[in-house]
């Protein structure tokens, strides 16, 4: 048996467990994601918990796929082969994976007669030693509370059309701004004039935490607020016994600077395709 067809042979299962965390562990900045939503329900998992995981949560977020560094030609085929069995090459999905997979994807979606291209570039970051920014914002920092949720809710909508990504309805919104606000962890910057000018919000998992949601309303921008902000709750992040990490779009070269400024420093790389 050639090492193609003992691989192709290999079933998967359906079900994380402590070997998937194991695996995923030197990978832990660029898939902070995957080994958090492993854990919870999801439209599809499949794993062998050595060579392969194919996660989806499900609508409107990204199919992830993990393969070691190494991963052969076959090991790779075996992805694609799985993405198209469980009809996630429609068109409809984008995919979180690697640039070597990635570049396989494009290639061998081409030969099929469909069209896969590279959406974004994303750079992974971690801080653990967080620099005061050089140029204080006015104002100061404000959990948000469930007197905030309207406006919450707005932000996130503006985020996430600002983005182009994992777009919902208004009502997804709400529900997601609901759960944020009960987990404690959701901040705005609020400027001298009482106006929530910025938000920023950070997920914990394991010992690391995502520092996301990070948005400045449009008017407000270019006067720090985002990166003050950025600053504290990674402080507070790093004080709840959390590394702080974060994703980045690698191509917006002024946001990048903005976070190395304050501490961070470039850990992985990754892409979206679709």
């Amino acid at each position: 048996m050639t090492q193609e067809e003992e691989f192709t042979e290999v079933s998967m299962d359906r079900f994380a467990d402590e070997r998937d965390l194991k695996i995923l562990e030197n990978d832990r900045y660029t898939f902070f994601v995957l080994r958090h939503i492993i854990g919870e329900t999801c439209k599809l998992l499949l794993t062998d918990h050595e060579r392969l995981i194919i996660c989806y949560t499900g609508h409107p977020f990204p199919v992830w796929i993990w393969t070691p560094d190494d991963a052969s030609e076959a090991e790779m085929e075996k992805a694609y082969q799985l993405a198209s069995e469980h009809s996630l090459l429609s068109g409809e999905y984008r995919f979180n994976l690697k640039y070597d997979l990635a570049k396989f994807f494009i290639e061998r979606a081409a030969a099929d007669g469909k069209s896969l291209s590279v959406c974004m570039n994303m750079f992974a970051y971690d801080c653990r030693n967080p620099v005061k920014p050089d140029k204080t914002a006015d104002g100061s920092i404000h959990r948000c509370s469930s007197e905030d949720l309207d406006e919450l809710v707005d932000l996130i909508d503006l985020f996430q059309k600002e983005t182009g990504i994992d777009q919902n309805d208004r009502d997804g919104y709400r529900r997601d701004a609901e759960a944020f606000i009960r987990a404690g962890n959701t901040f705005f910057w609020k400027n001298e004039q009482g106006v929530n000018v910025a938000s920023c919000k950070y997920t914990a998992g394991g010992t690391m935490a995502s520092i996301n949601l990070v948005f400045t309303r449009p008017e407000f921008r270019r006067k720090h607020y985002a990166q003050n902000l950025v600053y504290q709750v990674t402080k507070l992040a790093m004080d709840a016994g959390y590394v702080p990490m974060l994703y980045t779009d690698a191509d917006y070269a002024a946001s990048n600077n903005c976070y190395e400024k304050i501490g961070y420093v470039l850990r992985g790389k990754l892409c979206i395709i679709g």
